[in-house]
């Protein structure tokens, strides 16, 4: 692939399952009021996308463009999880002119951003015994939104790597009675209990939903509904739901620690994960994500972050073809 030059201009997007955001940026930095964010109702693909953004800037010449997109990615192609789009590096070059192009997944480009996200934009949820950072170490970045996914990230001294999953879609954990309703509402619903089906912003409302009960005549209500209602204390069932929800969320957490070992760190990203940050510590996530039995003591090793820039993507999308000049 061609390589590019420290001042050429790139072209980086962030593809959601509701909303595209795109940029323009030199190196691994973003440029200042190059930010759009665009609805992907009503589209048909990225392509007219990137053509109105780069319209709307006055067609500037972009050397590259990195797209970071919510479904695998395979041999220079992708296909969204939530939306009936296919990317591909052709269609990427035909929209941007760009000579290099690449695609990722929109995880893979979280863990790039992972060390050039401004410190103002990460939280903690807990610190661990240690907030020495390991050489070498992993990291986990978990995204959290209109899906679910993860990406483990470990930094060598010739580069980082950021490897891709598709960890949503495996089966939904179960430890007690009203996990088991859950799943038992995901099977008939949808055909398969997946992770993601639980732990998204539907996943809200399906954990809700299966706590009514099944004649209800009453549809439950959508996600930003039940997080208003939670935030009134208006509704115990949408307490209840939430209470689940962080419940579950610590647990798989908890449990991909263990798998990946992320000495340095883990961190929670996506509007969900932002929108249930304050409720973390009141529903006891800390406690679902420890509650591993014998293990239990060596899960306080682990720390947790909350990543609160909507744009992290973006600028991963960035650091990926920065370190590839």
């Amino acid at each position: 692939m061609p390589l590019l030059q420290s001042d050429e201009l790139s072209l980086v997007a962030d593809i959601g399952g509701t909303n595209t955001r795109v940029a323009l940026s030199r190196g691994a930095e973003l440029q200042a009021g190059s930010v759009r964010r665009y609805r992907n109702a009503g589209r048909t693909g990225l392509e007219p996308v990137l053509q109105q953004y780069l319209q709307e800037l006055g067609q500037p010449a972009v050397a590259g463009a990195c797209i970071a997109l919510a479904g695998p990615v395979r041999d220079g192609a992708g296909e969204m999880t939530n939306l009936d789009w296919k990317i591909d590096n052709k269609t990427l070059r035909q929209a941007t002119g760009a000579r290099r192009c690449d695609i990722l997944n929109d995880l893979q480009a979280q863990g790039y951003a992972l060390g050039h996200v401004d410190p103002d934009h990460t939280t903690p949820v807990f610190t661990g015994r240690s907030a020495i950072p390991a050489a070498h170490a992993p990291s986990l970045v978990i995204g959290i939104g209109t899906g679910f996914n993860i990406a483990p990230v470990i930094d060598f001294p010739g580069g980082r790597i950021v490897m891709p999953s598709e960890t949503g879609h495996i089966n939904l954990p179960l430890q007690d009675e009203q996990d088991q309703r859950l799943n038992r509402y995901l099977t008939r619903e949808f055909g398969f209990p997946a992770l993601e089906s639980a732990l998204s912003g539907r996943g809200l409302q399906a954990i809700y939903a299966a706590m009514m009960p099944e004649n209800a005549s009453k549809t439950a209500p959508e996600a930003t509904r039940i997080m208003a209602a939670l935030q009134e204390r208006s509704d115990p069932v949408a307490e209840q739901a939430a209470r689940q929800f962080v419940s579950l969320l610590g647990t798989v957490t908890g449990t991909l620690a263990l798998i990946q070992l992320p000495f340095n760190g883990i961190y929670l990203v996506g509007g969900v994960a932002r929108a249930f940050a304050p409720w973390l510590d009141e529903f006891s996530f800390a406690t679902a994500f420890r509650n591993k039995g014998r293990f239990s003591e060596f899960m306080e090793n682990f720390s947790v972050f909350l990543i609160n820039d909507d744009y992290a993507a973006l600028t991963g999308c960035a650091v990926h073809l920065d370190g590839i000049r």
